[in-house]
């Protein structure tokens, strides 16, 4: 397996700690361990009563269960948790995916989504979200792209960067594409929970027997650095993960499985102090667009907590983003990191100060290259 850098993480790895105002995340704001506390009720007790023992491969059995219940179809035979979805993405692709695999992937587009098939020696069919049209998905192009060689059409809605989504109708539109051709559906739901318009897409894994879904506590729940992910999908193919996952991280701690299951007993409690945060922020960021039309132009997001604004005055946004941050601590990515080169990813999740402070400094150097 052969895997060619990820230029988002390369562009992150030291410029996110030293950033004075960082607008570039896809995430909300992260909750601290006294909030995890206040809001599971987790006490003391509870952590001195942990036995450091192994875990499961598939996961703890309740927690898969509620797992199940919030997002699938109640059967918990078909939910793996994971250390982070990444790692369940791995390994469904891992389990999944053989050299010269046709799938279909989307651009622009998160790295793991698109590198990982190739990697593996896939033969990638890039469905382009066109910027004229909002980033809005074209179902009759993916259609056309769709063969009976085809494997697997790999997808996250709402997506990363752009925040474009589909409807429900959509989605059943997708899951007929995918069944037609006898592909697998790979459903990365990580900004399922933070929708703006309409409300969050039913899971894909409830409307196809071939589809795997995946989510995550990375994005709208707060918790990054816990690094807890799911997957749900045919048990079979869990199997198949589970003996990749044997050779490597074997399960997920028993530590952030009982922290898991507290946030998960309580999720209102960590969404929707970040949905109204990010409903507020999403606000800032039109109006802050509206007052310069003349130095971006940006398709808000209809979920997620990140926009991918185009700078037409820009001629390097690569060089441009670098000054940005060297000169004014300002912390965005460039659109290169996802094959969009005139664009950049405006991340919204964090507090509202700190969006305004970045956003205003960006507006500045955007005016010292008009």
């Amino acid at each position: 397996m052969q895997l060619r850098s990820a230029p988002l993480e390369d562009w992150l790895r030291e410029r996110y700690f030293a950033a004075d105002a960082d607008i570039s995340s896809s995430g909300v704001q992260p909750y601290t361990m006294a909030d995890v506390r206040a809001k599971t009720g987790l006490r003391q007790a509870d952590l001195d009563s942990l036995v450091f023992t192994d875990g499961y491969s598939l996961g703890a059995p309740q927690l898969r269960q509620i797992i199940a219940e919030r997002w699938g179809d109640g059967d918990s035979s078909r939910v793996m948790t994971a250390n982070g979805s990444s790692e369940s993405i791995s390994l469904v692709l891992m389990a999944l995916l053989r050299p010269g695999d046709e799938v279909v992937v989307v651009e622009p587009g998160y790295h793991l989504l698109v590198e990982f098939a190739v990697g593996l020696g896939c033969v990638p069919k890039a469905w382009r979200l066109d910027p004229a049209n909002g980033w809005r998905p074209d179902l009759d192009e993916l259609a056309g792209m769709v063969t009976g060689r085809t494997r697997a059409i790999i997808v996250n809605f709402p997506q990363n960067p752009t925040g474009t989504s589909i409807s429900a109708a959509e989605l059943d539109r997708l899951v007929e594409i995918a069944r037609e051709a006898g592909a697998y559906l790979l459903w990365d739901a990580a900004f399922a929970d933070l929708t703006y318009d309409d409300g969050p897409l039913p899971d894909a894994s409830t409307r196809y027997e071939a589809a795997i879904s995946f989510g995550t506590f990375s994005k709208a729940f707060g918790l990054p650095g816990l690094r807890f992910g799911w997957c749900i999908g045919p048990p079979g193919v869990l199997a198949d993960c589970v003996r990749i996952r044997d050779y490597t991280t074997l399960h997920v701690a028993p530590l952030i499985e009982l922290l898991a299951q507290r946030v998960l007993e309580n999720a209102e409690a960590f969404l929707e102090p970040r949905r109204k945060q990010a409903r507020l922020n999403r606000d800032i960021v039109g109006r802050w667009a509206a007052t310069h039309p003349g130095l971006v132009s940006v398709t808000l997001p209809r979920g997620g907590v990140a926009a991918f604004p185009r700078l037409p005055g820009v001629a390097d946004v690569d060089a441009f983003c670098d000054e940005l941050f060297s000169r004014r601590g300002v912390l965005v990515i460039p659109g290169s990191c996802f094959g969009a080169p005139e664009h950049v990813r405006l991340g919204f999740g964090g507090p509202a100060e700190q969006l305004v402070r970045g956003l205003d400094r960006l507006a500045e150097e955007l005016n010292t290259v008009r």
